[in-house]
C-alpha cells in the first residue's frame, strides 16, 4: 500500500542522502532473486535509520528480523568503533546472502549474525543495548519488546517496524487479520508503558520509536 502520491515519493527520495553503491546492489540483488522483497527497508527507511543511529552513537545494536541485511548495514553506519551490531533471523536459507553483504561492507568485523528463533536467542545476548530494531514476525512483537525493554539502557531506543501494517491498523477489529491484531496491540502497549516514550512515524510502513525513561 502506498500512503503518498508515487511522485510525492520519488520527490522525497531525491532529496534524501543516496544509498552506498552496496547498498544499491543489496537492494537490486533483493528485489532480483528474493521472495516477498518489500521486507527490504529500502532508500528512505535506509537513510532514517542510519541517522537515527548516527544520532544515537550506539554502541551495542540488537536487531530482531535480518531478512537480507540492509536495515543492519544502515543501523551500523552509527555504531562506535568498538562497537557491535547482533542481528537475528530465522531463515537459513538468505544467510550466505547476508554474510556475503556483511563482508562486503566496513562493518564486517562489527556484526555479529544468529540464525535461529530470536525468542530464544535474545535471552542467551548478555550486552546492554543502546538501540534494538524489531522487524520480524508480527505475532510476536509484544513478546520481543518484552524481551527487549530491560536489556535496553536508560535513554537507549526501541525502533518497530511496520506498525501500519498497510493501513490495516484503523480497519474494525472483526475486518483485523492475526497479524494487524498483534500490530495493534504493539502499539497500543508500547503506548501505555509508562517505562517509554513513544512517537509513530509514519516513515514508509510506519515506525514506532520508543525512548526508554
Amino acid at each position: 500500500m502506498n500512503f503518498l502520491d508515487s511522485k510525492l515519493e520519488q520527490y522525497i527520495e531525491h532529496h534524501t542522502e543516496d544509498e552506498a553503491e552496496l547498498l544499491k546492489k543489496l537492494n537490486r540483488d533483493t528485489y532480483a532473486h528474493v521472495l516477498q522483497p518489500r521486507m527490504l527497508s529500502g532508500h528512505l527507511q535506509g537513510r532514517v535509520l542510519a541517522m537515527l543511529s548516527r544520532m544515537i552513537k550506539p554502541s551495542q545494536i540488537l536487531e530482531i528480523g535480518t531478512f537480507t541485511g540492509y536495515s543492519a548495514l544502515c543501523l551500523a553506519e552509527g555504531l562506535q568503533k568498538d562497537g557491535t551490531l547482533h542481528t537475528i533471523d530465522v531463515n537459513e536459507e538468505l544467510i550466505d546472502m547476508v554474510k556475503k553483504y556483511v563482508s562486503e561492507s566496513s562493518y564486517s568485523e562489527q556484526i555479529k549474525i544468529y540464525t535461529g528463533e530470536a525468542l530464544k536467542i535474545i535471552p542467551t545476548i548478555n550486552y546492554t543495548f543502546d538501540l534494538a530494531f524489531i522487524d520480524a514476525d508480527k505475532e510476536n512483537y509484544c513478546n520481543y519488546f518484552d524481551l527487549v525493554i530491560d536489556k535496553v539502557r536508560k535513554g537507549g531506543y526501541i525502533i518497530a517496524d511496520n506498525v501500519l501494517w498497510s493501513g490495516n491498523v484503523i480497519k474494525p477489529k472483526n475486518e483485523q487479520d492475526d497479524e494487524t491484531e498483534s500490530i495493534v496491540a504493539y502499539n497500543k502497549k508500547v503506548h501505555e508503558d509508562k517505562r517509554v516514550r513513544n512517537v509513530l512515524l509514519p516513515v514508509r510502513d510506519g515506525l514506532m520509536i520508543c525512548e526508554k525513561l
